[in-house]
């Protein structure tokens, strides 16, 4: 994204944890450790500390794995002056609190929630957008002005940004994808065919709907960019690290073992944990979440489970109360339409 801003004409500085990733940008012009094969921007710098990274920023971009964001966000807090906004690009929950991540950037900054605070989320691949493939995208923000501003700054020919004032569901969409992606990559791991790939993708939509509904989400942003959009590409990409891992665990290996062996985040992990945890405080059924986490620790088999999903007891496909429970929750907020 970092690249996308800078062919925009945008001054663009990165924060990089590691020395050599800052050494190779600025030396190089490229990541050594990520997408290493693409040539970055001219005039792309990184900086090693946060403090000269923010200095003069009119906008944070915030692209930390979920498990690290609240952390990177106290660091930004300190440098970052209060009218700056932020926009967070990390799909996930709060590896502490389990709150959603613009909760926890808002913390940290000390504001309001959601005050100066965005989240964008869809299916963007960075593989992809950085070789400008045309993609789509949606910026939520409960502030408008900032999310036109905000889809200003980044829409190009190649990048077409939406806005949204779900917060709540473009943000779940962002996280929960990542779960049924493990999910689907244990399908192609098993060697299963397209029936199953799309009955999975199409529950785990309807079980996505309701998780965020019982948080505040408007359903019908399941539908969208952040909901169905990233949950397609995510669980039928190559590029997607939460597809490849889940069709290792398919295959037979140690969730442990794999992990270990790469660099990479596998934000599905995390989030499946916390996912479970919560739908069991909220009391909301979210059967597939329930089967990747007993694959992932280990407790049951991927066909086991698989039986199991298939095997429930059987009911209705439309689940209209979660539609009907938002419209009246809206109505009691505004008043009754005009």
């Amino acid at each position: 994204m970092a690249a996308h801003l800078r062919r925009l004409g945008h001054r663009v500085t990165l924060w990089a944890r590691e020395p050599e990733v800052a050494e190779g940008i600025n030396g190089k012009g490229r990541n050594p450790y990520f997408l290493s094969d693409i040539a970055l921007p001219p005039g792309l710098r990184a900086e090693t500390e946060m403090e000269p990274a923010l200095a003069g920023c009119q906008l944070a971009v915030m692209a930390v794995p979920s498990r690290w964001t609240r952390e990177v966000a106290r660091e930004v807090g300190r440098f970052l002056p209060g009218d700056v906004p932020v926009l967070n690009l990390a799909k996930g929950f709060d590896f502490h609190s389990g709150s959603r991540l613009s909760v926890a950037i808002s913390e940290e900054l000390g504001r309001a929630e959601g005050e100066g605070v965005a989240v964008l989320s869809g299916p963007n691949h960075a593989e992809e957008v950085a070789r400008l493939v045309p993609s789509a995208t949606v910026i939520a923000s409960r502030d408008g002005e900032l999310a036109r501003f905000l889809q200003g700054v980044f829409s190009c020919e190649y990048f077409r940004v939406y806005t949204n004032p779900d917060v709540v569901g473009v943000e779940v969409g962002g996280a929960y994808k990542n779960v049924i992606a493990v999910a689907a990559g244990v399908l192609d791991g098993l060697g299963l065919g397209d029936n199953t790939k799309a009955s999975l993708i199409t529950r785990g939509l309807a079980e996505m709907a309701r998780f965020g509904a019982a948080l505040g989400a408007n359903p019908i942003t399941f539908s969208g960019l952040s909901g169905v959009g990233d949950l397609i590409v995510t669980c039928v990409s190559r590029h997607s690290r939460n597809r490849n891992f889940g069709e290792r665990l398919g295959r037979g290996e140690r969730a442990e073992e794999v992990l270990s062996e790469s660099r990479m985040v596998v934000e599905g992990v995390y989030t499946t944990r916390m996912v479970t945890d919560m739908a069991s405080e909220l009391g909301v059924e979210v059967p597939i979440a329930m089967g990747v986490k007993a694959v992932i620790e280990g407790r049951s088999g991927p066909s086991e489970v698989l039986h199991e999903l298939m095997t429930r007891r059987l009911k209705e496909e439309t689940e209209e109360r979660l539609y009907r429970d938002f419209l009246l929750r809206e109505k009691g907020e505004n008043g009754p339409a005009t």
